[in-house]
């Protein structure tokens, strides 16, 4: 099956950056991510099968944080859930690259519902990304 016979919905998600340049360097050589289209003021990216565009926006708007589990969770974030080995992959993959944790890769939630593998950083422009995995793909709705 492909990305594009998937039966679960592909999202497409728009965010600001304040620098193409940067924002090309950091999706495409850090992350590792497909490009698509682009222009002047915007690139097009391939996020795992889902659309995802840095436009070019010179103004942030204030970032705030919730806490959780211990830890001060970036709002807004966004990000993937990847399988345990993919999200150890692409932490070997951020370190390698001296990527900045806001919240170094760990296990949250550890041996409660909902135990799940996380990590946050941000990209150049400062938007907050967040990937995790579950062991146990039930856990991911997991009240």
């Amino acid at each position: 099956m492909t990305v594009l016979d998937s039966p679960i919905p592909r999202f497409h998600l728009a965010m600001p950056v304040d620098d193409l340049a940067a924002a090309r360097t950091f999706y495409g050589e850090v992350l590792g991510l497909e490009q698509g289209r682009s222009s002047e003021t915007w690139i097009d990216w391939n996020l795992h099968g889902h659309q995802f565009v840095t436009h070019l926006a010179p103004e942030r708007p204030r970032q705030i944080h919730n806490p959780v589990d211990g830890h001060d969770v970036p709002v807004p974030h966004f990000g993937l859930i990847l399988t345990v080995p993919e999200f150890r992959k692409l932490a070997d993959r951020l370190r390698a690259a001296d990527t900045s944790f806001v919240i170094e890769p760990y296990v949250r939630f550890e041996g409660q519902t909902g135990e799940q593998w996380t990590m946050f950083l941000l990209d150049p422009a400062g938007n907050a990304l967040e990937f995790k995995a579950f062991a146990d793909d039930s856990q991911v709705f997991a009240a």
